[in-house]
């Protein structure tokens, strides 16, 4: 906190208010690639953001300041609008959307690693889908989230990756088929592609995520790849076996599985699931500057993604 501000940000939400004396006001929601913060445009300032919203880029001068446990910045000048034109969309991406901090590179040729130990119908059915690589380019830069667990570019790889890791080690440990699990990591999030788009604005719900959701699309896009292959290639129990890894994955009806798992693989691939979406939410937390603004232990408050304060410890066991 204080810390003096003088950068391009992005606008991600703004809010048009009015003062208990009738003055009126706007809340710009505004960030880059290493977070985000609210900022207050006053009246005096309003002109200087007229018009401006969501995606546009302004240059704000300021310090960061916390109110009511929250951070935001406080203007100490006039914003300035710099005309989004003068970028490239990857410039923009780069500066000012979040993206993952592990090599996609590595992570991908993880994935294709996994995918050469398949074999016969399995091996066919997840190429159909891996091995197109206008897919593969969208799969790359897709957030995991709009918000919350991986909401990154290139998040839903790194959530697959894990997905994937975890939901291998614990049915290996359990005497269940790897392979086939791993296939199912690898499908169980595919719809997201098209469940969410990656504005200049930051990342939001196509017409098709918000009317269908991520896991109806996922079983749809499958279909559509399972049926370039010969039909002999897989077994009609086979097809609704993968399906099911999709369809399932979020473990009960209340968050938004059309059945429960009804295999070991795809029991432990719905915890899978969970273990990555809770793991990432626990290693956010903790470097939250909103939720440790102070030098406490514990979380000033609850973490809106995990619902509870969170401990913060402040010695190792080395």
């Amino acid at each position: 906190m204080g810390a003096r501000v003088q950068h391009v940000l992005m606008v991600r939400e703004r809010a048009d208010k009015v003062t208990s004396g009738g003055k009126p006001y706007a809340i710009l929601r505004v960030g880059n690639a290493s977070g985000e913060l609210s900022c207050n445009v006053w009246d005096e300032y309003l002109p200087q953001v007229q018009g401006v919203g969501a995606g546009a880029l302004v240059q704000l001068i300021g310090e960061v300041e916390q109110y009511k446990g929250k951070l935001q910045l406080k203007l100490t000048g006039p914003p300035r609008v710099i005309p989004a034109a003068s970028m490239t969309r990857d410039a923009i991406l780069a500066q000012f959307l979040p993206r993952i901090s592990q090599d996609p590179l590595a992570l991908w040729a993880q994935v294709d690693a996994w995918r050469a130990e398949m074999r016969g119908p399995l091996r066919a059915a997840v190429d159909a889908v891996f091995t197109d690589d206008a897919f593969r380019e969208l799969f790359g830069e897709t957030p995991g989230a709009t918000r919350g667990h991986h909401a990154q570019l290139g998040g839903l790889l790194l959530h697959t990756t894990e997905v994937a890791t975890i939901a291998r080690a614990s049915v290996g440990t359990m005497g269940g088929d790897v392979a086939l699990v791993t296939a199912g990591a690898l499908l169980h999030d595919i719809g997201k592609v098209r469940a969410y788009a990656v504005t200049l604005a930051g990342f939001d719900f196509t017409p098709a995520g918000h009317l269908l959701g991520h896991v109806v699309l996922g079983s749809l896009m499958l279909e559509e790849r399972l049926a370039t292959l010969p039909a002999e290639t897989l077994s009609a129990a086979q097809r609704l076996e993968l399906h099911h890894f999709i369809q399932s994955h979020h473990g009960v009806l209340e968050y938004g599985a059309a059945v429960r798992p009804m295999t070991l693989e795809a029991e432990l691939l719905h915890f899978a699931d969970q273990a990555s979406a809770k793991g990432n939410d626990f290693a956010e937390a903790v470097e939250d500057p909103e939720l440790f603004a102070g030098e406490g232990a514990f979380s000033a408050k609850k973490s809106w993604r995990l619902e509870r304060r969170v401990w913060k410890r402040s010695e190792g066991w080395a």
